[in-house]
């Protein structure tokens, strides 16, 4: 892998973003033997020289359903429609599959029941799951500051929303972010590659070779490690997310962005005629954002743009901006961030919800080489 420093001692499985301790060291592609149980994603310690354990652990590739009796036809068939591995299968709904072309109802039947029997869906213990919380990597920010905000940084697994009106640092904090998710972890990094969905033609290259320069990456090995695509519609938009979850498939990704979520669904629907077709192609477009962070352990962060409110409440608000997306956009988000001008460079972050971060704020500032602590 490029990027960061192979003889790490801690690596991260290619499928859940946690740590695993690999015994030693050499130019072996280790993600595919640092495997970390599906059920109670305790970290495992694994020999280099072992045959790579037991196959059942991380995502299953969709092509294990074909040793169940899903014909490969069928299979072609899911993969087009998004459906790479069987997490994805078994996570959703029955009528899901049933809107696959060629999908009749007898094969959706037997497609969820096989993919069901090879997930583990039931109920688990607190002292499982407390045990997976603690192993999830984060990535940092950049800023000390800002990673302290938000309890070591940007979590793995789940979605950051950050909102804030234009100038505020949300994309110089996506381009710092794409380039610090490529450091080993006790660097805070994620040891992976990142997805970076543009959909207002604000990204640049150039940001992330200042910001590989201070971490001290190689630059061309940082670009080659950054899978870009520019989004032009909510449809393409959508699309983009299936042909991620092949990519994810093939190699470890730790990091995906969507810079912005909102921005194309303001244009491409109008009007209060169109506010539900608008939201319910939202919900399902964050929807398949969660079964990414889900399935492969990503950190996935989307920025959001904001409105000014205009009703009368508007009068007795401290700050009269609101974020786009309503509750669709509040429900699908596990933290979220809001930013704000500060003096000069400095930007202020705000903890507006999380599950479990104090809403409290912290100070960063936008350096020429990316995110960093702000200056007195």
């Amino acid at each position: 892998m490029k990027g960061f420093d192979i003889s790490s001692k801690y690596h991260i499985d290619r499928t859940r973003g946690v740590e695993v301790e690999i015994s030693q060291s050499n130019l072996m592609d280790y993600f595919e033997i640092a495997r970390i149980n599906r059920l109670t994603g305790v970290i495992v310690e694994i020999d280099m020289d072992t045959d790579g354990g037991d196959e059942n652990d991380g995502p299953l590739p969709i092509a294990k359903l074909e040793s169940v009796g899903i014909p490969s036809g069928d299979l072609k068939k899911l993969m087009e429609a998004g459906y790479h591995t069987v997490e994805s299968v078994a996570f959703a709904p029955k009528k899901a599959i049933l809107a696959i072309k060629g999908i009749s109802e007898q094969k959706a039947d037997k497609i969820v029941i096989e993919s069901i029997k090879m997930t583990p869906m039931g109920f688990t213990t607190a002292t499982d799951f407390h045990q997976k919380r603690a192993d999830i990597v984060q990535l940092s920010t950049g800023s000390k500051e800002l990673d302290k905000l938000l309890g070591g940084g940007i979590e793995t697994g789940s979605i950051t929303e950050v909102f804030g009106e234009f100038r505020t640092g949300k994309t110089q904090l996506c381009h710092t972010l794409a380039v610090n998710c490529q450091l080993p972890v006790d660097m805070g990094g994620g040891e992976g590659k990142c997805l970076f969905i543009d959909t207002e033609g604000t990204f640049r290259p150039e940001r992330l070779l200042a910001v590989a320069e201070r971490n001290g990456l190689n630059g061309p090995d940082v670009l080659d490690n950054v899978a870009y695509a520019r989004a032009y519609n909510t449809d393409h938009q959508l699309q983009l997310l299936h042909q991620a979850s092949a990519m994810m498939i093939e190699s470890r990704y730790a990091l995906l962005v969507v810079d912005s979520a909102t921005s194309l669904y303001r244009t491409d629907y109008s009007g209060r005629g169109e506010l539900s077709a608008r939201q319910n192609h939202l919900a399902k477009f964050l929807r398949t954002l969660l079964r990414l962070a889900d399935e492969f352990g990503v950190a996935v962060v989307i920025t959001n743009q904001v409105m000014a409110q205009v009703d009368g409440a508007a009068m007795f608000a401290a700050d009269p901006k609101k974020p786009i997306g309503g509750n669709i956009m509040a429900h699908a988000s596990t933290t979220r961030l809001y930013l704000r001008k500060g003096r000069g460079d400095n930007r202020i972050c705000q903890v507006y919800d999380s599950p479990c971060l104090p809403a409290t704020e912290a100070t960063f500032a936008i350096l020429p080489d990316g995110i960093g602590d702000a200056k007195e």
